[in-house]
């Protein structure tokens, strides 16, 4: 007996198998068989759809960035300069950097 390659669904065939599982109209083995896909998949699918539903209406919602303090981003973007500044003109006088000033 040879094995079937493992097969990747799409989250819209995945939705829709899942659907068809919560409406309840076929059992799953009939939709395992219309979808050639196996009764355990399936019941995963219907089970995450069921568990992510409420997330739809917006329970759950991710929390917000926490907010950028710009005074504490301005004053390392000037630390960093300096030190730019210092190691150019450094590596200059040491004959490293040709496009330091002097």
């Amino acid at each position: 007996m040879t094995r079937r390659p493992r097969r990747n669904h799409s989250p819209a065939f995945k939705a829709k198998v899942a659907l068809a599982a919560v409406k309840g109209e076929k059992t799953l083995a009939e939709l395992a068989a219309q979808f050639d896909v196996h009764a355990n998949v399936i019941k995963t699918w219907r089970d995450q759809l069921l568990e992510g539903a409420a997330g739809v209406f917006g329970e759950g919602k991710p929390d917000a960035p926490p907010p950028v303090d710009v005074k504490e981003l301005h004053a390392k973007i000037g630390q960093l300069a300096l030190e730019n500044d210092f190691l150019s003109e450094a590596l200059g006088k040491a004959g490293l950097l040709a496009s330091a000033k002097r």
